[in-house]
């Protein structure tokens, strides 16, 4: 479906040089007399790659509407992940390029919402936030005065977060799925 370029949103999925991206960024651009501009970031959807464009307010862009189920992760096995459908339990493999960074937040049983085009799997949709637990971590300094200083942790899934200072081997963290930011201490 053709859409003007001004109605972009975060979120969107539209087709670009025949790849599937999904629009990170928007910035309407209105320079003087000039005509205005759309300056955007995407995502794409099957490399992971970052890229900015700029449409013009006149341009048009064929936008993808993805279905979703909600599935499941089991396991991963070797470069594959797998995901099962909570209605009917059918499973779906990703591998590790399909879901690019989302391999930080994986944990067994976590609900995610997998994207499919044209009915095949392309990627996932994680939640908000995740509560993972930390494997290895930098030693506090007990002489360290100043409270906002950040150490390295590594987590369960071998994501790395930067923690405040009290944050110990054994912790669990909750951590912005969108940013990679720790949030708080979870539960």
């Amino acid at each position: 479906m053709q859409v003007p370029a001004t109605q972009l949103k975060v979120g969107t999925v539209i087709k670009y040089q025949n790849d599937l991206c999904r629009v990170s960024q928007v910035t309407h651009i209105t320079p003087g007399n000039w005509r205005g501009m759309v300056q955007t970031k995407m995502r794409n959807l099957r490399t992971g790659l970052s890229t900015e464009n700029r449409f013009r307010s006149e341009d048009k862009v064929e936008r993808v509407t993805l279905e979703q189920h909600e599935m499941e992760f089991l396991y991963q096995d070797g470069e594959i992940f797998h995901f099962m459908n909570t209605e009917n339990y059918e499973q779906v493999e990703l591998s590790r390029d399909d879901l690019g960074d989302a391999i930080g937040y994986l944990i067994p049983n976590l609900k995610v919402s997998v994207e499919f085009y044209e009915d095949k799997a392309i990627g996932v949709e994680l939640p908000k936030t995740v509560d993972l637990k930390v494997t290895d971590v930098v030693p506090a300094m007990k002489t360290a005065t100043v409270t906002n200083v950040l150490k390295p942790a590594t987590t369960e899934t071998g994501l790395v977060v930067p923690v405040p200072n009290f944050i110990e081997i054994g912790s669990m963290i909750r951590v912005d799925t969108e940013t990679g930011a720790y949030l708080s201490r979870a539960k």
